[in-house]
């Protein structure tokens, strides 16, 4: 087994060379539209997992980046073997990257997030409140005064009990 040091470095590697083999080597319109944004290797750098988006709106797009990625695994995994000095060459695996997909949403809570907290604002231009302004302030003060009465009280007694 490798250290997770050097796998890592590796993945960068393969991520940096599938992207150029994507833009040289493919001769397909399709593959134009896909961006490489992350790879993994396995500890024992047997395996490697490419993640990729599709810069395209329309989900035929990105069925057409899928089998243009399933069509030139073999080219892009010969280009990886004759870039990388290593005794194996890892096998590829393509997986469609869910961050674009997920930000989106993310922003889309955001905004509604947003959207409420104006309105709540604007609710409270014109609010005043329900009674007076500090409606409990009384009512602690005198709960402080007749503790310490009680509290000096009690000491007495049990003053006079000794």
């Amino acid at each position: 087994m490798a250290d997770p040091a050097r796998a890592a470095r590796l993945a960068q590697r393969i991520k940096v060379i599938v992207a150029e083999a994507l833009r040289r080597r493919v001769k397909d319109e399709r593959a134009e539209l896909i961006t490489v944004t992350d790879a993994r290797v396995t500890n024992d750098l047997q395996h490697s997992t490419v993640y990729y988006t599709v810069m395209a709106p329309d989900e035929a797009s990105r069925a057409g980046a899928e089998a243009v990625l399933a069509a030139n695994q073999g080219t892009l995994r010969h280009e990886l073997g004759r870039q990388l000095n290593i005794r194996l060459t890892p096998t590829l695996e393509f997986v469609a990257d869910e961050i674009p997909e997920s930000a989106a949403h993310m922003e889309d809570l955001l905004r509604k997030a947003r959207e409420q907290d104006e309105q709540v604002a604007a609710l409270r231009q014109g609010a005043k409140p329900a009674s007076e302004e500090k409606p409990y302030r009384w009512q602690v003060e005198e709960d402080v005064t007749s503790s310490t009465e009680t509290d000096d009280d009690a000491d007495r007694s049990s003053a006079a009990d000794r």
